[in-house]
């Protein structure tokens, strides 16, 4: 009982300690909308209004109905000209992201059974992502073009076949649905680290901690007494941040709310812990912020698998991307907000999460001695 009511007042006493500390609401409430909004608006992988431009060297109707499929679609800001040499400029200074080439026997072509009237993609290396996006677009609408105008069974090889396309999960195609889930990953990462890092360096350097340590509290009641309050307003942040994903940037949530508090307070146990034990190494508000940056916010936007696929990274740093806990709750939240209740899914990666944490615990508790040498 006597052990219980010491436990009760250290985390009223934090709680106390949040309400006239703002910096506490600052870093769970304020920053997590501005990176909430950075990361909504900010980040995307879709490519609308591509500049490109056609180099139209023959004038027939075929010809310019494949110029005008390009300039109609709303993947393209297409510039038609008649000569190559007039893009070559404006793909150097980087105007255009590529240029088409209409030949002018285009038409000519299609007089031959066993000939393909070839058109010619010349794209931007220097950015390759944005010159596959170019060459895949291109080909796209090559294919509409080709499916428009009652051609494939003319050309060897080809067929009229109607295609029709699903995509499951992730409807609408929009890079929004996956990156901004992955993304309240990140954000708790940060806010659930510098939570308990601040706060706690900060009271190792105004001398508080000294006074805790005169007392008869144990050292597992200190770590969870500073734990429940911060996992409390941890909760609050992601429940915030949850309802602006749902509500602001329309990103479905199939699965169920309850399952994801579930998940997000089994990952902000992670988080706080690796919080309590950069403070107890540190000691020193500055150095704490540095080492969440350092040991929580990059791993975790880099190894998480919230930009950079996973399955395309080399052995090695593959292999590394198990040690951070975000990369489990990427996972997570991808799965709950676009597929739904995906238990088994969710249990596999809940486990390593929680097993890391109490790696995290066990470190903290014992390297936290009650002296203040």
């Amino acid at each position: 009982m006597g052990r219980s009511r010491i436990l009760k007042a250290l985390i009223i006493k934090e709680f106390f300690q949040i309400i006239r500390d703002p910096s506490s609401i600052l870093i769970s409430v304020v920053l997590p909308m501005i990176l909430l909004f950075l990361y909504g608006f900010g980040v995307s992988l879709d490519l609308d209004h591509l500049r490109i431009g056609i180099v139209l060297e023959d004038t027939a109707p075929d010809a310019q109905r494949l110029a005008q499929s390009f300039t109609d679609s709303r993947f393209f800001d297409a510039k038609i000209v008649r000569d190559r040499r007039e893009l070559t400029h404006d793909l150097l200074k980087g105007t255009i992201r590529g240029f088409v080439v209409i030949p002018s026997y285009f038409s000519a072509f299609r007089h031959y059974k066993d000939r393909i009237a070839p058109i010619q993609v010349i794209t931007d290396g220097s950015e390759p992502n944005t010159a596959n996006f170019v060459q895949g677009y291109v080909s796209s609408a090559w294919q509409n073009w080709l499916h428009q105008e009652k051609i494939s069974n003319d050309l060897k090889g080809l067929q009229q076949i109607n295609i029709q396309q699903r995509y499951w999960y992730n409807e609408e195609v929009d890079s929004r649905n996956f990156l901004v889930p992955g993304s309240l990953a990140i954000i708790m990462t940060l806010i659930g680290t510098l939570l308990t890092s601040l706060v706690v360096a900060r009271e190792w350097e105004r001398g508080t901690m000294e006074a805790l340590m005169s007392t008869p509290v144990t050292i597992w009641e200190l770590l969870i007494g500073k734990l429940i309050p911060y996992f409390c307003l941890g909760m609050i942040s992601m429940t915030l941040c949850v309802i602006g994903a749902v509500f602001i940037y329309d990103v479905p949530l199939r699965g169920s709310f309850l399952l994801l508090e579930f998940v997000t307070g089994c990952f902000l146990t992670t988080a706080l812990g690796l919080g309590l034990l950069i403070s107890t190494l540190s000691k020193n508000q500055f150095v704490a912020s540095q080492a969440a940056m350092v040991s929580a916010f990059l791993p975790s936007y880099i190894l998480s698998g919230f930009i950079f696929e996973i399955a395309s990274m080399p052995l090695p740093i593959k292999l590394l991307t198990y040690m951070v806990p975000a990369r489990y709750f990427v996972t997570c939240l991808q799965t709950l907000f676009l597929v739904g209740n995906a238990w088994w899914l969710i249990f596999i990666n809940v486990l390593p999460m929680l097993a890391i944490g109490l790696i995290f615990f066990m470190i903290t508790a014992k390297m936290t001695v009650k002296r203040l040498d």
